[in-house]
């Protein structure tokens, strides 16, 4: 984002800040509620409970003044973009451990907000993403894709009852569908195409990805249009991962997934806006910005290739944080007057 780090001029100006962004991902989110379940507020609801609780407990210990370090709105953002970056049909106790890990060890244990170098929500994820896979990887399907309608105990027994009913609603992503599938030995058109996996697949990527990928594209051009954020970063980082996913696409369309799969079928555009363009720990020199974004999503379409994961952009945001500041001290502009 625009704001230079550790330089935040006032909370008023932060709290400004995250109101727009919290507009800006209103689209996407009232997309994913429609489209997968009320269980997406539920989560967003446990982790604002949580980020706020681990906030002030931890000011009270540290003897800062709580309530004007809460209304930045800072922690409640990160809660935020942690719920939306699990699955919403996880256990209580992933989001709350996932937040107030964030909290904790993303921001507070560096002096708070302006100061922490890794992005804490993307922290929370992956230590929730190591530490627990199999609750990290059991995603919603979407509601079109079920024989009934989750209603709000449903979802309220499977966030709070061990699971209970997950089975009923539970999916698996575009991304995470494709991989599984090129491991059993069967190539991308084959699965777009089966009676099996077929149906999970929309005229972009995925059933209610593609919608919800859209949403948060909307948003990312409002606070683009309104200057809330630098352009370059995610043209940067979506510009990487168009060009190679084409590239590979090309080279063998039977191993690798179109640029629209990559684009709206995992987490591009909520990282792409909403992520990578956190204004404490991206770089923050323009041509900086540009180098950050490239590095991104290359890392990015490596993890999601051949890695592990299905997707990968929590381990590449957090390893160009680490590389921000490397980027910024080369990129830094030259002060008129000075030479080289």
């Amino acid at each position: 984002m625009i704001i230079n780090t550790p330089q935040v001029a006032s909370s008023a100006s932060v709290s400004r800040l995250m109101l727009h962004v919290g507009y800006a991902l209103a689209p996407g989110t009232l997309a994913y509620v429609w489209l997968f379940g009320i269980s997406v507020l539920i989560q967003i609801l446990l982790a604002c409970i949580t980020a706020v609780v681990t906030e002030s407990l931890v000011l009270l210990l540290r003897k800062r003044p709580v309530f004007k370090t809460l209304a930045d709105g800072s922690a409640l953002l990160t809660a935020v973009l942690l719920a939306l970056a699990i699955p919403s049909i996880a256990p209580w106790w992933i989001i709350v451990l996932g937040t107030a890990f964030a909290i904790l060890f993303g921001k507070q244990i560096y002096g708070g907000i302006g100061y922490n170098p890794f992005n804490p929500a993307m922290l929370g994820y992956v230590m929730l993403l190591i530490s627990f896979p199999l609750e990290m990887t059991r995603w919603p399907a979407a509601i079109s894709l079920l024989e009934q309608v989750p209603t709000f105990q449903t979802s309220f027994d499977v966030i709070f009852n061990a699971g209970l009913g997950i089975d009923t609603i539970s999916g698996a992503t575009p991304l995470d569908t494709i991989k599984t599938q090129l491991r059993a030995g069967m190539d991308i058109p084959a699965t777009l195409i089966s009676p099996k996996f077929g149906e999970l697949f929309g005229s972009l990527s995925g059933v209610g990805w593609e919608i919800v990928n859209l949403g948060f594209l909307l948003g990312g051009l409002y606070l683009l249009i309104t200057r809330r954020i630098a352009w370059q970063i995610p043209l940067a980082m979506l510009g990487a991962i168009t060009v190679l996913s084409s590239a590979f696409y090309l080279i063998d369309s039977s191993q690798y997934a179109t640029p629209l799969i990559h684009l709206f079928g995992g987490a591009s555009m909520l990282g792409a806006f909403f992520i990578a363009t956190d204004p404490v720990s991206a770089a923050t020199t323009p041509r900086g910005r540009i180098y950050y974004g490239i590095g991104i999503g290359i890392i990015c379409f490596v993890i999601r290739t051949w890695g592990n994961y299905p997707e990968g952009l929590a381990f590449a945001v957090l390893l160009m944080n680490m590389a921000a500041p490397t980027i910024d001290h080369y990129t830094r502009p030259r002060v008129f007057g000075q030479g080289n």
